[in-house]
């Protein structure tokens, strides 16, 4: 009976100290990036502003701040989840047009990244 209540308040505990709800396979990603510059409206009903810093997750609530960094050349930015996205397999992110020239990725059109929300700590590194 001891074994198990200590069992069970070590699980919340680790559940406490978690990334809230978000899926621990969130908190940090790496994979490609790519960038959009649609007209419209996004997901969470907003106008699409290319020059804003926004961009789009499968997953991810809207209004969570994620720091994507480039892993070829090391810049970074943080951009705000307000859509859905990316569709095309092998990519985690979809980034603003303003977002990918930050990155230095408008050329190019992707980009290795990883992607880590706001506030949490680098749990693993990416190969470049």
């Amino acid at each position: 009976m001891r074994i198990a209540a200590v069992t069970a308040a070590l699980v919340a505990a680790g559940a406490a100290l978690s990334f809230g709800s978000l899926p621990a396979e969130a908190a940090t990603q790496c994979g490609r990036a790519s960038w959009y510059q649609l007209g419209g409206k996004t997901a969470n009903g907003e106008r699409n502003n290319p020059n804003a810093m926004t961009a789009a997750h499968r997953k991810l609530p809207f209004g969570t701040r994620v720091r994507v960094e480039n892993l070829k050349n090391g810049k970074y930015v943080v951009v705000r989840i307000n859509d859905r996205g990316p569709f095309t397999g092998g990519r985690v992110i979809d980034v603003s047009r303003a977002a990918a020239q930050q990155l230095g990725m408008v050329k190019t059109g992707t980009a290795k990244v990883r992607i880590v929300v706001d506030g949490t700590a680098v749990k693993n590194s990416c190969p470049a």
